[in-house]
């Protein structure tokens, strides 16, 4: 029979292929779902793996998408291997296009370029929203899962507030947004005629920043040692409270500038709509990645192509919009099932 065999060290090698192997397998399942559904799977494939890269367009919504993925994935590899564990990223996000949008309407009008007043507020809005969580960790050691989880749902009814109520743009057609941002509140775009803006750049410094921070010094050494020893950092002189702090900090102030370039970017307006989960898929990111900023930049592009698919998938061959959460899924539960192999080794034997 095949049994699990405990290795004395953890595999390397496998520590790299599992990502890969993962991928295959949700490949093959997909492929399976597709034929399942009465759908084409060479056509079902297409639209996942090759339209989001057909052309420039294409990689212009591809990159477009990996962007706030990118952002978010990176400040939640700082909390996970720190041992924090910020389950309410989509919340942070929120409410940093929330202050956001609230900065570019205080000043519409404005003549000289708003937009880093706009990410600013929406970086230092998703800390200080992220401050919550911490703080109720650290004076009354509440579970950060929990509270970060449950503060995500009421960013989201506040949005819904704001959006059906005092920010409702009363030109719009009673649909629930607000008004247009103006020209100088909106971020710059990279290229005449595509989407895709300066976050990217802002993205890709971010995850160079974390692998400085992580790899290149103290502080960072003393946030991954309070994760992997506990008692070993606190015998080290490492303050938990610290690694705490920086871990919810710095995650929050990523997720709310993500947030941020949302609605200043590609959507230009606040709508119930901003909330898609790019929060939650960032967990996916981040451990696809496996918490290291390099790996978290594929992980972000690939997730954004099953985002980009998923869409195609509906327009195309009539799929229910779920196929993107059930690809996110079908990668996440592979991966954890691939990676068992870095600690065991599989074995024929006897019963």
């Amino acid at each position: 029979m095949l049994r699990l065999e405990m290795r004395a060290q953890p595999s390397r090698a496998w520590s790299a292929a599992s990502p890969l192997l993962a991928l295959v397998l949700t490949v093959v399942v997909g492929t399976a779902l597709f034929a399942l559904l009465g759908k084409d799977p060479v056509a079902g494939l297409r639209v996942f793996f090759w339209e989001p890269m057909r052309d420039l367009r294409a990689w212009s919504e591809l990159l477009l998408k990996a962007t706030p993925l990118l952002l978010i994935g990176v400040g939640l590899a700082i909390g996970f291997r720190s041992n924090v564990w910020n389950i309410g990223a989509e919340g942070q996000f929120v409410l940093g296009a929330i202050a956001a949008t609230g900065v570019a309407l205080a000043l519409q009008g404005q003549t000289w370029p708003v937009w880093p007043l706009v990410l600013l507020a929406g970086a230092v809005s998703g800390l200080l929203w992220a401050a919550v969580t911490a703080w109720l960790r650290d004076r009354f050691n509440a579970n950060e899962i929990l509270v970060s989880l449950m503060l995500v749902y009421v960013a989201v009814q506040l949005l819904n507030y704001l959006v059906y109520g005092p920010w409702k743009d009363p030109l719009g057609f009673n649909f629930p947004q607000t008004q247009r941002l103006d020209a100088a509140a909106q971020v710059p775009r990279l290229w005449p005629g595509l989407r895709l803006h300066l976050g990217l750049p802002l993205a890709l410094l971010a995850a160079l920043a974390v692998w400085v921070f992580l790899f290149r010094t103290r502080a960072g050494f003393a946030q991954q040692v309070g994760g992997l020893a506990p008692l070993a950092a606190r015998y080290a002189g490492f303050s938990s409270r610290t690694a705490l702090w920086v871990a919810m900090g710095v995650t929050g102030a990523l997720a709310g500038l993500a947030g941020a370039l949302e609605v200043a970017g590609p959507l230009g307006q606040l709508t119930p709509h901003v909330p898609v989960g790019y929060g939650f898929a960032a967990i996916i990111v981040a451990f696809v990645g496996r918490l290291h900023p390099v790996g978290i930049v594929g992980s972000a592009l690939l997730m954004s192509m099953f985002y980009i698919g998923g869409e195609l998938a509906q327009s195309r061959l009539g799929l229910p919009k779920s196929i993107t959460g059930v690809f996110q899924g079908l990668l996440l539960f592979a991966l954890l099932a691939c990676d068992t192999l870095i600690h065991y080794r599989l074995r024929w034997g006897r019963a």
